[in-house]
């Protein structure tokens, strides 16, 4: 009979509707119909990075051009992709503080493994994300299995990556990232002569891939629904447990492969070189409108990326310091939990 059971929810999976975009009841006023727009997709969120963007085209000129607008999405595309696995972990009530940790683990692996004799790069590269999606996945099954809060674990697990990576190349960092991982993140570079660089193409391939995973596969629904309401879950013959897992792992993965990306831009790599990113992908995630459990989806993190990024490039270009960006994520991030931690939750919802 569970079998019967499980067959009929896979097979119903694919053509269930979007739990985490309910359409907008009839009757509303309108401003409760854009109420309603708005938990559907961050349109407040869009037109502020439409205004930001404004008030940097008239404070700075050339703010606009062409080049300065391919630096800009070359760092929004950065952001976007280290925040790839901590929307998949938020959706599911957890958090990814290891994501720094394997970013420099990523980095330091090719800057300081290409040299190796005998080993090609790809094959160190593949090594890496093995290594960093198993101990993700490892992660995710402690905190899973034990009820441990994920904030402890992927702190330990993020240090641990950081110190291994050191041991193995004996504190060094390389000399620098060989020239077609530089390429990738240049603003000046072209994918198949357009000019956009290959950093953009590929966050831009990411958010489509992505966003078709969590709300058009099955494996994406089960997702959704652990993060939703695990019991209920659990109740509709869905692992939560191998749900974590593989979240985590693919955190891990995904944070490896943002690091070899990083290590092309920032040119040199050093122990802090993920820290900015592990903050500015919690913010993202949360100013986009995502909660914890969900609702939310990588589409909106998208857009918190791209208002963060701008926010911030418009500082930094009017003389701001880093200390006052860091304020910056932290108020975000406050006022974006007050205003969705007001909302009801998704499992009350349906």
């Amino acid at each position: 009979m569970m079998t019967t059971q499980q067959g009929s929810l896979d097979t119903a999976a694919p053509l269930a509707p979007d739990i985490t975009a309910p359409a907008p009841p009839e009757g509303l006023s309108a401003a409760q119909r854009l109420l309603s727009l708005q938990r559907r997709f961050p349109l407040v969120q869009l037109l502020l990075t439409v205004a930001v963007l404004g008030w940097g085209a008239a404070a700075m000129p050339g703010f606009l051009d062409p080049t300065s607008l391919r630096s800009v999405l070359v760092l929004c595309a950065l952001t976007g992709l280290a925040s790839i696995g901590q929307t998949l972990v938020v959706l599911i009530r957890g958090i990814d503080l290891s994501l720094a940790g394997f970013i420099v683990a990523g980095a330091v692996t090719v800057t300081q493994f290409g040299d190796v004799p005998g080993v090609p790069l790809p094959v160190m590269l593949v090594l890496a994300v093995v290594c960093g999606g198993a101990t993700g996945g490892l992660v995710g099954y402690l905190c899973h299995r034990f009820a441990i809060h994920p904030i402890i674990v992927t702190l330990a697990a993020g240090s641990i990556a950081v110190g291994v990576t050191a041991v193995l190349s004996g504190g060094g960092t390389g000399a620098g990232a060989p020239g077609w991982v530089v390429r990738l993140s240049a603003p000046m570079s072209s994918t198949f002569g357009l000019p956009v660089p290959p950093v953009v193409v590929i966050w831009g391939l990411a958010v489509v891939a992505v966003s078709v995973l969590l709300h058009r596969t099955r494996s994406g629904r089960r997702l959704l629904a652990t993060g939703a309401s695990p019991v209920a879950a659990e109740l509709a013959h869905i692992s939560t447990r191998k749900v974590w897992v593989t979240v985590y792992a693919v955190s891990a993965a995904l944070a490896i492969l943002a690091g070899v990306v990083l290590a092309g831009f920032a040119g040199n790599v050093d122990n802090r070189l993920g820290n900015p990113y592990l903050f500015q992908s919690i913010a993202a995630v949360v100013l986009g409108g995502t909660a914890f459990g969900g609702p939310g989806s990588y589409t909106r993190t998208t857009v918190g990326v791209l208002l963060l990024t701008t926010v911030s490039t418009v500082l930094v270009g009017l003389g701001f310091q880093e200390a006052d960006q860091q304020i910056l994520n932290g108020v975000v991030i406050l006022a974006a939990m007050a205003l969705y931690g007001r909302e009801r939750r998704l499992r009350d919802q349906v």
